[in-house]
């Protein structure tokens, strides 16, 4: 890719989370420390899900996309990190970094309409009980992740496609741990006016699109369990929201604090915090958040332990 004034671009630098040699072995080793639990935890939940038939209801099915979403987007960002942690050369070629940014964004929209689709499916639990089978079949369920799979992977391939095309020049140094739109944009030596509109366009319809879907799924559910004569009915609807509305909160609330800002040096060093958040802790935490509080989760875990540890003994 070239311009006036600008070579052909092979590979970028990412300048990381910080400087600092001695930092940079600490953080490596504690982002090693949560991308494997990040990875032992979701797998644990897709195994969980896929092979014990208590779990086979439209809620887990979308839990488990949910945790391969997280492991796909944990997994894009953190081995390129953790080895740029390591090394001199904190490098990324064009290819990588246009792949990265392809998978990472495409995933992160993604997410957002499988929580949209999982608040979908409390809805209709709560509400209509008694047609939940029906309304929640199997087909409806496909299409419930097929069609966010779909739209965040066309979604992700025109950003990045747009962020390309610009020409870049200078240093070519990413102000980020990964390929990210907003300090990409800022290395560009042309006009960026139209790439800025389709980010905040696509960014502003994705969060508040998913967002609107979610809110009106709960205002429908809080009503219908206000509606409920039972304190124990109100207590066990609210405690299967419980963990989907922490899991929003953190997802949500820190990728509003990074896409709706126009690119700035200072958004874009507050936008590496808020990136910790939500392509570290919330794929680590969000399957602690659906064990820890799920009884049927719980009980899964424990017959596969016994069954593990029955034939151990038997051997």
């Amino acid at each position: 890719m070239s311009s006036p004034n600008c070579t052909t671009v092979t590979r970028f630098i990412l300048l990381g989370l910080t400087d600092d040699p001695v930092l940079e072995k600490i953080l490596s080793g504690v982002f090693l420390a949560i991308y494997l639990i990040t990875l032992v935890g979701n797998l644990c939940m897709i195994l969980l899900i896929t092979t014990n038939s208590r779990l086979q209801t439209p809620m887990y099915f979308f839990l488990g996309h949910l945790s391969f979403v997280d492991i796909c987007y944990s997994s894009s960002v953190t081995p390129n990190m953790l080895y740029n942690f390591l090394s001199d050369q904190k490098t990324i070629s064009y290819a990588g970094c246009f792949t990265q940014c392809l998978v990472f964004i495409s995933l992160v929209i993604t997410e957002f309409y499988i929580l949209a689709s999982m608040a979908l499916d409390r809805y209709v639990a709560i509400c209509s009980p008694l047609h939940y089978t029906t309304r929640m079949s199997k087909n409806v369920c496909i299409s419930l992740v097929t069609v966010p799979y779909t739209y965040g992977f066309l979604n992700g391939l025109s950003q990045t496609v747009l962020t390309f095309r610009l020409p870049f020049c200078g240093s070519l140094e990413i102000n980020h741990f990964y390929c990210a739109d907003p300090p990409l944009i800022m290395l560009a030596c042309s006009d960026t006016y139209v790439k800025k509109m389709a980010m905040f366009t696509v960014a502003g319809f994705t969060l508040f699109s998913s967002l609107f879907i979610i809110l009106l799924s709960y205002l429908f559910i809080f009503a219908a369990i206000l509606r409920m004569g039972s304190a124990e009915g109100r207590h066990k609807a609210f405690s299967t929201c419980g963990s989907h509305l922490a899991t929003v909160t953190i997802f949500y609330g820190t990728l509003f604090c990074m896409y709706l800002r126009a690119p700035s040096e200072k958004s874009v060093e507050e936008s590496k915090i808020s990136a910790v958040f939500y392509a570290f802790l919330s794929p680590m935490l969000n399957p602690l958040i659906y064990s820890l509080r799920n009884k049927d989760v719980i009980q899964a875990l424990k017959q596969v332990i016994r069954g593990y540890l029955f034939h151990k003994i038997a051997v």
